[in-house]
C-alpha cells in the first residue's frame, strides 16, 4: 500500500504492469519508495521471487531504480514521462524559437536526388539479401571519415543518430550500468539512457566540450560508457577543441574498458575541424547524421566503430528493420557527391545569427553561450518563469529541464531562422524576463 494506491497482481507481469500504470498516471510519484520485496510478496500472497522478477522488469524498463539495502523507488525522472513532454505549447501568434530545427532555407532540395535514386531503383531494385549499405554512400563516407582522422572500421547505416546510439549501448551494456552523459545535453539521449534501464551520470560541459575532471570522476565511479558530442552540442553549442580532446584521450587511456560513443551531427553545418576521440579505447563508435545539414526527415546516419561493436549492431539490425532504405541512401550519396550543402556558407549563416544574439544579450548584461550549431544557451535563475514571461511577450523558447540532469537552470533559444530585425527585440525580452525574475527572487 503506497499512499492511496494499492499494488496488485499475482504474476510478475501483472505486478510490474500495476506499478508502471500507476507511475504513468501519477498515482506513484517520482522518488517514491516501493515496498520491500518480501513485504509486498506477503501482502499479495505470492513468492518473493515473483516480486523480484517484477522489480527487475521495471528496472530494465527504466521505471524504477534499485539501490541495494536502501530499497527500490520510482525514478526521479522516470523514462515513462519523457523530456518531450516538457515542450512549450506555442500559440499561433508567437515566434517559435524552441524547436531545434535547421533553417529550411539552408537545406538542399531533395527532389532531384530522390528522382535520380528512384529512376535507378526501377532499373536496379534492391531486394532481400542485397547489401545493407549503398556502395557509393560507403565510399563517400569512408573517404570523409579518413580525412577527419576517424580510424578505419566497418560502416553501418542507421535511422538517425539516436537509433545508432541505442544499438551501440544495447550491444555492450546491461540494465543497471552507468553511462556518462553531457549535462546539459541532448534530451533525446537523456531519455534514451534510462529507457534502456541504464543510469545517467552527469558530466559538465563548457565551450570546449566535456570537462575532463568530471569525466574522470564518472569513469572512476564505474560508468561503463561515455557519450561525447564533437561539434554543435545541443543545447550549449560546445565543440571539442584540440587541447580538450587531448585531455579526454588521457582520461580514456586510464579507463580502457570504457565504451566511447561520439556524435558528430554538426558535420557539414560547422566549419571547425573535427578533433575525434575515436579509437582511444578498444570499444568505440562514431556516428554522423544527415539531419541538420540535409533535412531531419531523411532519418539517416552513418555509423562506424570497432569490428566487434559493428558486428553486434549489424547483426541485431538484420533481425529488426533489416536495413535503412537504399533509395534514401542513394539520394543522400547523390547529395554528398554533388556538394549540395555549402558548408562554409551554412556555418557562417548560423554563426552570424548566434553571434548577433549573444552580443545583443551581452550588451544588456546577459551571459549566453553558443560556439557552434543552431542554438544559444542562456543560464537563468528560474527557467519556468523566464519561459512564461517570454511567451507572454510572443517568444517561445525551450525550457532547460529538457536538457539537464543536475546542471543549473537555463533556456535554449534556436537561432537558425532568427532574423537581424528580431535579434534586438528578443534580447530586450530576455533581459526584461531575467530582470523580472531576479526582482521576484529578491522580493
Amino acid at each position: 500500500m503506497l499512499g492511496e494506491y494499492r499494488i496488485s497482481g499475482r504474476g510478475a507481469a501483472e505486478i510490474s504492469a500495476s506499478i508502471e500504470d500507476a507511475v504513468g498516471a501519477g498515482r506513484l510519484e517520482p522518488g517514491q519508495p516501493l515496498p520491500p520485496m518480501r513485504e509486498l510478496a506477503a501482502e499479495l500472497g505470492v513468492n518473493p521471487n515473483t516480486v523480484a522478477a517484477a522489480y527487475r522488469t521495471l528496472r530494465d524498463r527504466g521505471v524504477i531504480e534499485t539501490a541495494g539495502r536502501r530499497g527500490s523507488r520510482v525514478r526521479a525522472k522516470p523514462a515513462t514521462t519523457g523530456r518531450e513532454f516538457l515542450r512549450v505549447e506555442v500559440p499561433e501568434d508567437a515566434r517559435d524559437l524552441s524547436d531545434g530545427n535547421p533553417d529550411p532555407a539552408l537545406l538542399p532540395a531533395l527532389g532531384p536526388a530522390f528522382a535520380q535514386a528512384a529512376a535507378r531503383a526501377d532499373r536496379d531494385p534492391v531486394l532481400y539479401g542485397h547489401a545493407s549499405v549503398e556502395p557509393e554512400l560507403l565510399r563517400l563516407a569512408r573517404a570523409e571519415l579518413e580525412a577527419d582522422g576517424v580510424p578505419e572500421g566497418p560502416v553501418a547505416v542507421t535511422s538517425g543518430s539516436l537509433d545508432a546510439m541505442e544499438r551501440v549501448l544495447s550491444a555492450h551494456l546491461r540494465p543497471g550500468d552507468a553511462v556518462a552523459v553531457e549535462d546539459p545535453g541532448w534530451g533525446g539521449l537523456l531519455d534514451l539512457v534510462p529507457a534502456l534501464g541504464l543510469r545517467p551520470v552527469a558530466v559538465g560541459v563548457d565551450d570546449e566540450g566535456p570537462l575532463p575532471d568530471d569525466v574522470r570522476r564518472a569513469l572512476a565511479a564505474g560508468a561503463r560508457a561515455l557519450v561525447v558530442t564533437d561539434r554543435a552540442q545541443n543545447p550549449t553549442g560546445a565543440a571539442l577543441s584540440a587541447p580538450r580532446a587531448d585531455a579526454l584521450r588521457a582520461v580514456l587511456r586510464d579507463h580502457p574498458r570504457t565504451l566511447l560513443i561520439e556524435d558528430d551531427h554538426g558535420h557539414r553545418i560547422v566549419d571547425l575541424p573535427l578533433h575525434t576521440l575515436a579509437g582511444t579505447t578498444p570499444a568505440w563508435a562514431f556516428v554522423r547524421s544527415a539531419a541538420k545539414a540535409h533535412g531531419p526527415d531523411l532519418r539517416l546516419a552513418v555509423l562506424t566503430g570497432d569490428a566487434r561493436t559493428l558486428d553486434r549492431v549489424r547483426g541485431r539490425q538484420r533481425l529488426g528493420p533489416g536495413w535503412v532504405s537504399r533509395l534514401t541512401q542513394r539520394a543522400v550519396a547523390r547529395l554528398w557527391a554533388d556538394g549540395a550543402v555549402d558548408t562554409p556558407a551554412v556555418a557562417a549563416a548560423y554563426g552570424r545569427r548566434r553571434d548577433a544574439l549573444i552580443g545583443a544579450l551581452a550588451r544588456r548584461g546577459v551571459s549566453a553561450y553558443g560556439r557552434t550549431g543552431l542554438n544559444v544557451w542562456v543560464p537563468v535563475p528560474d527557467e519556468t518563469g523566464v519561459v512564461a514571461r517570454l511567451l507572454g511577450e510572443g517568444w517561445a523558447v525551450a525550457p532547460g529541464a529538457r536538457f539537464r540532469v543536475q546542471s543549473p537552470p537555463g533556456v535554449r533559444i534556436t537561432v537558425s531562422t532568427l532574423t537581424e530585425d528580431e535579434t534586438g527585440p528578443l534580447a530586450d525580452a530576455v533581459a526584461s524576463a531575467l530582470g523580472a525574475g531576479r526582482a521576484h527572487s529578491r522580493a
